[in-house]
């Protein structure tokens, strides 16, 4: 399981309502949050992602209030993943758990610039910055996090398994 993208870069505790302002919480619509994702702190943000691109934070990346709303917009927009040297816990389980990958990397969250070009390989446990020709080793994700992610979370792979288990 592989991405490729460009990096945007932001600081530490970046949190749910810099992700998605609260004045859009009244959708669900994952069309509707992609497009003020991120816009308090990056108001170009939506017009510039592109899929594949990734989301590079520093320390406590996703704190705040425990809504999946956060994750689902930052998805939706079509970012592949998000890297930080840390997460929020329930920002954490919220993106396994909608199918965001997300990546703890002390390394990474301070290596990456914004603009950076950026591959992920979850399976072999490693990201390279293409733009400065380094690597940087993280934990490789296990198949069922892999099975859970391109299953598009955590519902649509219990979904699977139970389908699969009952002959369905």
């Amino acid at each position: 399981m592989k991405t490729k993208g460009k990096a945007f870069k932001y600081g530490d505790n970046i949190d749910t309502d810099v992700i998605i302002p609260a004045r859009y919480l009244m959708s669900f619509d994952p069309q509707e949050l992609k497009k003020h994702c991120m816009e308090d702190i990056d108001k170009d943000f939506a017009k510039k992602v592109k899929p594949g691109d990734v989301i590079v934070g520093r320390k406590n990346f996703g704190c705040g209030s425990s809504r999946e709303h956060a994750p689902i917009a930052i998805k939706a927009s079509g970012v592949s993943c998000v890297i930080a040297e840390s997460f929020a816990r329930i920002f954490y389980r919220n993106s396994f758990n909608i199918g965001l990958p997300i990546v703890e990397s002390k390394e990474a969250s301070e290596r990456i610039d914004a603009g950076d070009e950026i591959e992920i390989d979850f399976s072999e446990g490693e990201i390279k910055n293409i733009t400065k020709d380094e690597v940087y080793r993280i934990e490789a994700y296990p198949e069922f996090i892999q099975n859970i992610i391109s299953n598009n979370g955590l519902i649509n792979y219990v979904a699977e398994r139970i389908g699969k288990e009952n002959g369905l």
